[in-house]
Protein backbone atom coordinates (compact mmCIF):
# COMPACT_ATOMS: atom_id res chain seq x y z
CA UNK A 1 0.00 0.00 0.00
CA UNK A 2 2.84 2.35 0.90
CA UNK A 3 4.60 1.72 -2.44
CA UNK A 4 1.37 2.40 -4.26
CA UNK A 5 0.94 5.79 -2.55
CA UNK A 6 4.50 6.80 -3.45
CA UNK A 7 4.10 5.66 -7.04
CA UNK A 8 1.12 7.94 -7.73
CA UNK A 9 3.07 11.24 -7.43
CA UNK A 10 5.90 9.74 -9.49
CA UNK A 11 3.48 8.75 -12.21
CA UNK A 12 1.98 12.24 -12.26
CA UNK A 13 5.40 13.88 -12.39
CA UNK A 14 6.54 11.64 -15.22
CA UNK A 15 3.43 12.51 -17.22
CA UNK A 16 4.07 16.22 -16.75
CA UNK A 17 7.80 16.10 -17.49
CA UNK A 18 7.77 13.78 -20.50
CA UNK A 19 4.42 13.95 -22.32
CA UNK A 20 3.77 11.47 -25.08
CA UNK A 21 2.84 12.88 -28.47
CA UNK A 22 -0.74 12.00 -29.34
CA UNK A 23 -1.67 12.40 -33.01
CA UNK A 24 -5.20 13.28 -34.03
CA UNK A 25 -5.89 9.64 -34.95
CA UNK A 26 -5.49 8.67 -31.30
CA UNK A 27 -2.57 6.20 -31.12
CA UNK A 28 0.22 7.20 -28.74
CA UNK A 29 3.72 7.40 -30.16
CA UNK A 30 6.96 6.78 -28.31
CA UNK A 31 8.63 9.82 -29.94
CA UNK A 32 7.12 13.22 -30.79
CA UNK A 33 6.44 13.71 -34.47
CA UNK A 34 8.88 16.14 -36.06
CA UNK A 35 9.26 17.26 -39.63
CA UNK A 36 12.40 16.28 -41.50
CA UNK A 37 15.02 19.05 -41.63
CA UNK A 38 14.44 19.71 -45.33
CA UNK A 39 10.63 19.90 -45.08
CA UNK A 40 8.99 23.28 -45.53
CA UNK A 41 6.15 24.16 -43.18
CA UNK A 42 4.08 27.09 -44.42
CA UNK A 43 2.83 27.81 -40.90
CA UNK A 44 6.30 28.61 -39.56
CA UNK A 45 7.65 31.95 -40.66
CA UNK A 46 11.35 32.73 -40.55
CA UNK A 47 12.46 35.57 -38.32
CA UNK A 48 12.18 38.94 -39.99
CA UNK A 49 15.36 40.85 -40.69
CA UNK A 50 15.74 43.61 -38.13
CA UNK A 51 16.90 47.13 -38.95
CA UNK A 52 20.50 47.89 -38.09
CA UNK A 53 19.85 50.48 -35.39
CA UNK A 54 21.24 50.79 -31.87
CA UNK A 55 19.10 49.83 -28.89
CA UNK A 56 16.96 52.73 -27.70
CA UNK A 57 16.60 54.39 -31.10
CA UNK A 58 13.75 56.82 -31.63
CA UNK A 59 10.57 55.75 -33.45
CA UNK A 60 11.41 58.20 -36.27
CA UNK A 61 14.71 56.37 -36.83
CA UNK A 62 12.86 53.06 -37.14
CA UNK A 63 10.44 54.72 -39.56
CA UNK A 64 13.36 55.96 -41.68
CA UNK A 65 14.77 52.43 -41.65
CA UNK A 66 11.36 51.14 -42.76
CA UNK A 67 11.29 53.63 -45.64
CA UNK A 68 14.79 52.59 -46.72
CA UNK A 69 13.94 48.90 -46.52
CA UNK A 70 10.73 49.42 -48.50
CA UNK A 71 12.60 51.40 -51.17
CA UNK A 72 15.02 48.51 -51.65
CA UNK A 73 12.29 45.86 -51.64
CA UNK A 74 13.08 44.31 -48.25
CA UNK A 75 9.49 43.81 -47.12
CA UNK A 76 10.31 41.69 -44.07
CA UNK A 77 12.69 44.32 -42.76
CA UNK A 78 10.07 46.99 -43.51
CA UNK A 79 7.48 45.10 -41.46
CA UNK A 80 9.89 44.60 -38.56
CA UNK A 81 10.95 48.27 -38.55
CA UNK A 82 7.30 49.38 -38.59
CA UNK A 83 6.48 47.06 -35.70
CA UNK A 84 9.45 48.35 -33.70
CA UNK A 85 8.50 51.98 -34.37
CA UNK A 86 4.91 51.32 -33.36
CA UNK A 87 6.01 49.56 -30.18
CA UNK A 88 8.17 52.53 -29.22
CA UNK A 89 5.30 54.92 -29.90
CA UNK A 90 3.07 52.87 -27.59
CA UNK A 91 5.57 53.19 -24.72
CA UNK A 92 3.90 56.00 -22.84
CA UNK A 93 2.86 57.15 -19.39
CA UNK A 94 -0.84 56.89 -18.66
CA UNK A 95 -2.86 57.66 -15.53
CA UNK A 96 -3.74 54.79 -13.23
CA UNK A 97 -6.70 52.66 -14.40
CA UNK A 98 -6.55 54.14 -17.92
CA UNK A 99 -4.09 51.65 -19.35
CA UNK A 100 -6.80 50.00 -21.47
CA UNK A 101 -7.42 53.19 -23.44
CA UNK A 102 -5.76 52.93 -26.85
CA UNK A 103 -3.28 55.56 -27.91
CA UNK A 104 -4.80 58.39 -29.90
CA UNK A 105 -1.43 59.52 -31.25
CA UNK A 106 -1.72 59.99 -35.04
CA UNK A 107 1.74 58.44 -35.53
CA UNK A 108 0.55 55.05 -34.26
CA UNK A 109 -2.45 55.27 -36.59
CA UNK A 110 -0.23 56.17 -39.55
CA UNK A 111 2.10 53.26 -38.76
CA UNK A 112 -0.88 50.93 -38.56
CA UNK A 113 -2.11 52.18 -41.95
CA UNK A 114 1.38 51.68 -43.40
CA UNK A 115 1.41 48.10 -42.09
CA UNK A 116 -1.99 47.47 -43.65
CA UNK A 117 -0.81 48.87 -46.99
CA UNK A 118 2.31 46.70 -46.79
CA UNK A 119 0.18 43.62 -46.12
CA UNK A 120 -1.93 44.53 -49.17
CA UNK A 121 1.30 44.83 -51.26
CA UNK A 122 0.55 48.52 -51.92
CA UNK A 123 4.08 49.86 -51.86
CA UNK A 124 3.23 53.44 -52.86
CA UNK A 125 0.55 53.88 -50.19
CA UNK A 126 2.77 52.25 -47.59
CA UNK A 127 5.60 54.68 -48.39
CA UNK A 128 3.20 57.64 -48.17
CA UNK A 129 2.01 56.58 -44.70
CA UNK A 130 5.61 56.00 -43.57
CA UNK A 131 6.62 59.49 -44.76
CA UNK A 132 3.59 61.00 -42.98
CA UNK A 133 4.50 59.10 -39.80
CA UNK A 134 8.12 60.31 -40.01
CA UNK A 135 6.95 63.92 -40.29
CA UNK A 136 4.49 63.53 -37.39
CA UNK A 137 6.97 61.70 -35.16
CA UNK A 138 9.73 64.22 -35.86
CA UNK A 139 7.37 67.12 -35.11
CA UNK A 140 6.52 65.50 -31.76
CA UNK A 141 10.18 64.93 -30.90
CA UNK A 142 10.06 61.19 -31.40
Amino acid sequence: MRNFLFSIPLAIISLVIAPVAMPIGGTALAQPVTAPPDAQDDRVQPALRTPDLPEGSKPSEYLRAAAGALATGHYGETEEALEMAQTRMLDRSVPLFQTNNPSDNPVTQQINQARQALAAHDRETCMRFIQDAIASATAQGF
